[in-house]
């Protein structure tokens, strides 16, 4: 199935009325998103919340690679109908891969969690689909770091911070992955991987710095 560009935009609507209604996002230096053409957001993941969150606030319509696990249920036809990807993590998915290439080819945007799975939201752990997806379409990469979503429990909802407390969206500055030689070899997207590693914890210690954190 391929990607709706639509479906993405009326995910991204929604997303705004949910997390502006239910929580206070904070969101600084979404100026730095491209304004077209193929981009990749790198974001950090310590909640579930962190991708509608993200959907929410980010100036361009987000193609997110969703592990297939959560295409579960009613929610499979939802997430499909928003133009997200569903990816198999336990093997080298070769349909996700092309749509996700399809989407940078087309000129979208594409929401990765780097570190694979929702753990410390520290960019600690990279997988290699990020360099890979970079040095291959050539789009540049912005820093996303979304803070304040797992700190504390809403009474409510427990899997769920507080209503109206405030979820800080902090993008970066944008920047190409590969070393300009367009060489996709095992050892060029390993040192892409280092390369985006160092870029991502630097922009999460200054996100953090900025929004006291």
């Amino acid at each position: 199935m391929t990607a709706s560009p639509g479906g993405a935009a009326v995910g991204r609507r929604i997303g705004i009325g949910l997390m502006y209604g239910l929580w206070k996002p904070r969101v600084l230096g979404a100026w730095r998103v491209p304004a077209a053409g193929p981009v990749i957001l790198a974001v950090n993941h310590s909640h579930n919340l962190d991708g509608p969150m993200l959907m929410g606030t980010a100036p361009r319509p987000v193609h997110f690679l969703i592990k297939k696990e959560a295409f579960v249920g009613p929610l499979g036809p939802f997430l499909d109908g928003i133009g997200q990807l569903k990816v198999d993590r336990t093997s080298a998915d070769r349909a996700a891969i092309t749509e996700a290439l399809g989407v940078l080819e087309g000129g979208g945007v594409l929401g990765i969690f780097p570190e694979g799975t929702r753990g410390e939201g520290d960019f600690a752990s990279l997988r290699a689909g990020l360099a890979y997806f970079a040095v291959r379409s050539g789009a540049p990469i912005v820093p996303v770091a979304v803070l304040g979503s797992a700190e504390r429990k809403s009474r409510l909802v427990r899997g769920l911070p507080p209503l109206r407390s405030r979820v800080d969206v902090v993008f970066g500055d944008a920047f190409e992955a590969g070393d300009g030689s367009g060489r996709r070899t095992r050892k060029a997207l390993d040192e892409a991987t280092v390369r985006i590693q160092e870029r991502l914890s630097a922009h999460l210690a200054d996100a953090k710095r900025l929004t006291g954190r």
